[in-house]
């Protein structure tokens, strides 16, 4: 997305929200929206597969029998 597009789809959004925000904070919402999507963009083209994922690496610990989790 351009920057023009950008600060509309910013600008649009705000308006939908009811956010009160001046010129140049919408600017700075745009630029900083703008360089996620970009980092977003790298991560979705990287050559990852599911078994690439790290979130399965976390259990959570299961509580004692005794222990209802409270100290």
């Amino acid at each position: 997305m351009n920057d023009t597009r950008m600060l509309a789809y910013v600008e649009t959004m705000a308006a939908l929200l009811k956010l009160p925000l001046d010129a140049a904070r919408t600017q700075r919402v745009a630029v900083n929206l703008q360089r996620t999507a970009a980092m977003a963009a790298l991560l979705e083209a990287a050559p990852l597969a599911a078994h690439d994922e790290l979130a399965e690496i976390f259990r959570p610990a299961a509580f004692l029998p005794n222990n209802d989790g409270r100290e």
